[in-house]
């Protein structure tokens, strides 16, 4: 699935899972940490993060999948490089997603919510993007699909992507309609993902 000598696939493939069960072991922990609302939150979520742990994980597993099954579209030459280039995705996203959420602080929370005298956050990468966790989430998961060296595992990525536009939809409508004009003039300033352009 991976890289192209035996010697370099064995290696390869335990720091895949290493730091993919790093990726995973600190999801879970962040959704157990942050299960419960702020009080006086009020809750939009419409089963938002749900679609968006879904969709990720659906992304992975057609990704590998298509990767073991479909061997023809397998990138031939520098597959060392491109894996390589895809564990440094997985951790760049790890560590933006990361860095974005301890900015929001207080503000971070699993479901869409919102609660009383809650100000827009803009700083850190926040300055660019209104969702840069969500950015760094795709990354991570980017680097993931990289890894499996096959063209057509990069196709997976349209599931994930499914799942955070749903997702963003929902936010951004509790957002605008409870942060009110602070929201509305921060969102006409910013991107939602990547900074000048998306």
């Amino acid at each position: 699935m991976f890289i192209g000598s035996p010697d370099a696939t064995v290696v390869s493939v335990v720091v895949f899972w290493i730091v993919l069960y790093v990726w995973i072991g600190t999801e879970v922990w962040l959704g157990a940490r942050k299960r419960r609302l702020p009080a006086g939150a009020t809750e939009y979520d419409s089963g938002s993060k749900w679609w968006v742990i879904g969709s990720v994980w659906a992304s992975v597993a057609i990704g590998m999948w298509v990767a073991f099954l479909v061997p023809g579209t397998a990138i031939k030459s520098g597959r060392t490089a491109v894996f390589i280039f895809g564990l440094f995705l997985m951790l760049a996203g790890m560590a933006l997603r990361w860095y974005s959420i301890r900015v929001l602080g207080t503000s971070f929370t699993c479901e869409v919510s919102t609660r009383p005298g809650q100000e827009v956050i803009q700083a850190g990468p926040y300055r660019w993007v209104r969702h840069p966790s969500y950015t760094g989430g795709l990354i991570t998961l980017l680097g993931v699909l990289v890894c499996c060296v096959n063209w057509a595992s990069l196709a997976a990525m349209i599931v994930a992507l499914a799942g955070y536009s749903y997702r963003i939809r929902i936010e951004e409508r509790a957002l605008a309609h409870d942060l009110g004009p602070a929201y509305q003039d921060y969102m006409r300033r910013t991107k939602r993902l990547i900074p000048f352009l998306v």
